[in-house]
Formats: C-alpha cells, structure tokens, sequence
C-alpha cells in the first residue's frame, strides 16, 4: 500500500483528494491536514510514502511545508495548484524547489470538478512513491542573463543556412531536470532546439519566460507561423502538437495543431517525426524523464534515419519511463545523467556524429 497524506485548507477539496486517492485499491490516506504547519507535523509522526500538498494556505504556506519536508527528506511531495497564471510561477517555484511534480487543479484552488484529474493524480502518486528525495533536491538557481535596458535591443540571430535540429521529450520532473541542460548550453548553439514538456495549456507561455531567464540561449513558446532559425529553442504550446513544415524556397515554419489525436497534447512523438522529416539525419533526439513511452518510437526512427539520440540514465530520471522505453527499443546512441546531456549537445552540433 502506497501511504499518502493530504494537506489542503479546504474541507472539500480533503474529502474529494482522499475520494480519489482511495479509490484506488494500493493507495491509503494515512491522514488530512488544514494547513502547512499541520501537514508538517503529521508527516513527521505518520512517515507517509507521498504528500499531496495545497499551495495557498494560512499559518503555513504549502511552499515553506514543502521545503521542511524535503529537509527532513521525509517524501515526495506533489503540488496541487490553480490552472492561472499565478499558479503556474508559484508551481514553477516549487518545482525548483524539489516538489517531485505537480497536479492543476481545473477549478482554481477550491475545485468542485477536481475529479476530472483523478487518473493524473494517481498516476503521479503512484511514480512518486518510488522515488529518493534526495533525487529532487537541487542547487539553487541563479539567472544566467543580464537584462536589457530599454535602449538596448535583442542580439541577431545566428546566421546559418545549414544546422542541424535538436529535438527534447521530457515529462514528469521536467519542470526541475531540465535546468541541468538548457542553461549549460552555449550562447551561441548552432542549431535549433524544439522541447515537449507534457504541460496544461496555461502553463507553458509561463513557464517558456522562465526557462528564458535562467538559459543563455533564447527560449520561447513556439508560435504558429513563425520561422525557425538556429540559436532558439521553441517550446510546445500547451493543448497544440509543435510541428514543421518547409515551405518551397526553404524556409522552416511552425505549425501549430491538435491533429493527430493522442493521449498528451503535445506530444514528443509528433514533434520529433515532424523535425526528423524536415531535418533528416541532421536530427538529435533528446529523450528525459517522464511517465509512460511517448516519444521512444520516435528515438527509433531518428537512429535509424542517420541522427544521433541522447536518452537520460536512471540515475538521474525522477522517473525512468520515457528514456527506459527508447533504450529498450534500440533508440539511444548514448545514455547519459542530465548533467552530462547540455556537454553533449555542445560537442556533436558543433563535431557531428
């Protein structure tokens, strides 16, 4: 039995979690808390396997919980936040923190139709129970940029007219891992990166302007219409498969769609079969941790095409799905820890493979 404590101020949203929690057969709510410091207290004597824990709470915030607990390395801790703008920074922040993921409350933080995630929660739950907390623990982060004045403008993009392509499928503890690999990479990286991070739709233009302080690179949320151009890494929208498409004199632009119909919108399957289309053997695949096999298949085909793929090693995955799936199948050149990962995208866009 996975032992599981729940940590909201909110009576309703106790009694839906624990609802949902139990309506599982391998997990037990262990106990409730109204606040931080209570969840915090309970914890320490309960010794649950996984916290499912409120951002916005009074005596103490889910944040400062989060950190007591992650000291005291007691579990993983899960955050449910609000599907807002200011939920997804808070949420962010927590991820950085070491929350070992996060499930969006559909409703805001009182959510009557927060049954619509129950299959999300369990399924993090479930991942989360197995994972070392010393594993989601991580060093500070500082922002790598200097800011603009108002007078200056944005640097010009690198002129290139052949690059390669860099494509990276990362999930559950993507918010966290990936800043072992977007801020290592050079100021000028002479290729184009595209990333699928399984995320809402209101999450990720926040999240894209968060990765963009903390990367020497330019990181944006991926725009339909726009063309590519080496230097930038796009990121997914949220509820939009990321695409390519070139147009008869060359030129590379993103498109946006939510055709195919597939299980996570976007998916990183459909965005590396689009690049690896467009780019050929001039494709690396870059597959990190998460749930589930999305984007294994592809791996495959980007080896078999002639480019080159990078899967994340266990001993650094929060969670050993994705990557383990394309290693199992033949689509890996190289297994590396996510430290090891941004080092190896400097050395191949620049020497080839």
């Amino acid at each position: 039995m996975i032992k599981v404590l729940v940590v909201d101020d909110s009576a309703l949203m106790r009694k839906k979690v624990r609802e949902m929690l139990e309506s599982d057969p391998d997990i037990e709510v262990v106990g409730t808390a109204r606040d931080g410091q209570d969840g915090v207290t309970k914890a320490r004597a309960l010794k649950p396997d996984v916290i499912t824990m409120d951002i916005n709470m009074p005596v103490m915030d889910g944040m400062t919980a989060l950190c007591i607990v992650l000291e005291e390395r007691i579990c993983p801790v899960i955050m449910l936040s609000s599907l807002t703008q200011e939920g997804a920074v808070t949420t962010f922040e927590a991820m950085e923190l070491g929350a070992f993921d996060y499930v969006a409350k559909p409703g805001g933080t009182v959510s009557v139709n927060i049954d619509e995630v129950r299959d999300d929660l369990l399924q993090k739950v479930k991942a989360a129970s197995g994972t070392e907390v010393k594993k989601l623990r991580r060093r500070a982060l500082k922002p790598q940029k200097v800011k603009l004045t108002v007078e200056q403008d944005e640097e010009p993009p690198l002129e290139l007219d052949d690059y390669p392509a860099v494509c990276i499928g990362i999930s559950t503890g993507g918010p966290k891992t990936i800043f072992d690999v977007l801020p290592e990479l050079e100021k000028n990286f002479p290729a184009a990166l595209f990333m699928v991070q399984h995320m809402p739709p209101t999450f990720t233009a926040t999240y894209a302007r968060r990765l963009n302080e903390y990367c020497k690179i330019h990181v944006k949320e991926a725009e339909a219409g726009e063309e590519i151009r080496p230097g930038v890494c796009y990121l997914g929208k949220g509820g939009f498969h990321m695409t390519l498409y070139r147009k008869p004199g060359g030129k590379i632009i993103i498109r946006l769609t939510k055709k195919p119909e597939h299980h996570f919108i976007p998916s990183v399957d459909v965005m590396m079969d689009s690049v690896r289309n467009c780019f050929g053997a001039k494709t690396v695949g870059v597959l990190m941790t998460g749930m589930g096999d999305d984007g294994a298949n592809s791996m495959v085909k980007i080896r078999q095409d002639g480019g080159y793929t990078i899967a994340e090693s266990e001993e650094s995955c929060i969670v050993f799905g994705m990557p383990k799936e394309a290693i199992d199948r033949g689509g890996a050149d190289v297994v590396l820890p996510s430290g090891r990962i941004a080092w190896e995208l400097n050395r191949v866009v620049k020497k080839g493979w």
